[in-house]
């Protein structure tokens, strides 16, 4: 997980809530700005809980699991609470055009952060099933550790699915300022696949697989499918069919998927193309989603090890590291507010971060910056945010692929 080198000068956002009558603090930030938007952060926890479910041995060699379950556990608090009522969830604070205009810390803004939620009047559908499977997914991880809160995970993933399925609506039409930062582009079909998959991993209930194996034809699961992302989800929920069913065509279409992908440009130094903006979140959220193929025996070789590939040119085997503190010259000007700033007392909104040209004061150790162009072209600059931003959701897949790339070595020993 992504942590801060020196802890904060005090409470952040505080507030949050309190226009609503709500206490909404908690949660994660978005990437290098401070809007909680309740899409991606969902995608994050659920697929930050996917990683230590499938590669709990890597978390273990590694000695991260007490700290990959309370990450997972800051989100699901903070769902939990957003969680207001039966069919209502609050799904965004803080405007994001008013936000992205301050450049400070977390610890200093003074800026409205309204409450903004779906419910039965104004639904949203995919922040709905998506929230609900980051819960189910935690109900999973903490059954045996605290059976109560998994309990209070799972009936809250149940509410919430419910009203994805039955108030069936794009959520950014209800939250219409997340429009402009994460609209969704795909529509809900693959969150209520994806939703319906983990809630039966959660359950083994059969109602959740008939309504997954509905979803798989009604929204064309099976379909490509533009990479693994907050906004698409349709390889994830392939990946969790082909696990729990037997059914031929849910392999046949995770291997199309990876043949599909690795067929792709890749950069003259070997990563998987996708999109200029981020480009290195997409390969490795996709060389997740190869390990997992290769654990169902799809190309195990030929998709392991494309994965692998991916990972070490995200670790540094272009020269350099694309991860902050660690490797090679890793980058040293994320995109980053509060690592952008000097230490209280000074001064971080008076334009400073933006003009001196050294390395961010605070270090955002394992941060995942987005990564190069087609032509492996990278520089480390600050204000160049497609390139050298951070976002929770960046790093979500990467844990879980790392702690499989960990398994390996160890079985190569």
């Amino acid at each position: 997980p992504i942590r801060r080198a020196l802890p904060l000068a005090g409470g952040s956002a505080m507030g949050d809530g309190s226009d609503v009558g709500l206490d909404l603090t908690g949660g994660y930030y978005d990437a290098g700005d401070h809007v909680k938007f309740g899409f991606p952060m969902a995608y994050t926890i659920t697929v930050l809980g996917w990683g230590l479910l499938s590669y709990r041995e890597g978390y273990e060699a590694a000695g991260q699991v007490e700290y990959a379950e309370a990450a997972i556990r800051w989100g699901t608090d903070y769902f939990l609470k957003a969680h207001s009522a039966s069919m209502t969830l609050y799904g965004q604070v803080g405007e994001g055009q008013v936000d992205h205009d301050y450049w400070g810390r977390p610890e200093d803004m003074t800026m409205p952060r309204p409450s903004m939620k779906i419910d039965t009047e104004a639904p949203g559908s995919e922040l709905a099933a998506e929230t609900a499977a980051a819960l189910a997914a935690a109900s999973i991880i903490f059954t045996e550790k605290d059976p109560d809160y998994a309990a209070e995970c799972l009936k809250v993933a149940r509410d919430l699915f419910a009203f994805a399925d039955e108030y069936r609506l794009m959520y950014h039409l209800s939250i219409t300022d997340a429009a402009n930062f994460y609209k969704s582009f795909n529509g809900f079909g693959d969150e209520l696949g994806w939703g319906a998959m983990w809630l039966y991993k959660a359950t083994r209930e059969e109602q959740y697989a008939e309504m997954a194996k509905t979803y798989w034809t009604e929204f064309d699961i099976h379909y490509n499918g533009y990479g693994f992302s907050w906004d698409n989800k349709h390889s994830g929920a392939q990946i969790l069919f082909a696990q729990e069913f037997p059914d031929q065509e849910y392999r046949d279409a995770v291997e199309l998927f990876m043949n599909s992908m690795r067929a792709r440009q890749h950069t003259p130094g070997g990563m998987f193309f996708l999109d200029p903006w981020g480009s290195l979140r997409h390969a490795v959220n996709v060389a997740f989603i190869a390990f997992h193929a290769a654990d169902l025996g799809i190309d195990e070789t030929t998709n392991r090890d494309w994965a692998m590939q991916q990972l070490d040119y995200a670790m540094g085997s272009v020269g350099h590291s694309y991860m902050v503190g660690f490797g090679v010259d890793p980058p040293e000007r994320p995109h980053h507010r509060s690592s952008s700033c000097p230490d209280p007392p000074a001064s971080c909104t008076d334009g400073w971060a933006e003009t001196q040209p050294g390395p961010n004061p605070q270090v955002i150790y394992g941060g995942m910056v987005g990564g190069p162009d087609l032509d492996d072209g990278y520089v480390d600059d600050r204000m160049d945010y497609m390139h050298n931003e951070l976002a929770c959701d960046y790093n979500a897949a990467l844990t879980g692929a790392l702690s499989k790339m960990i398994m390996l070595h160890s079985d190569n020993k």
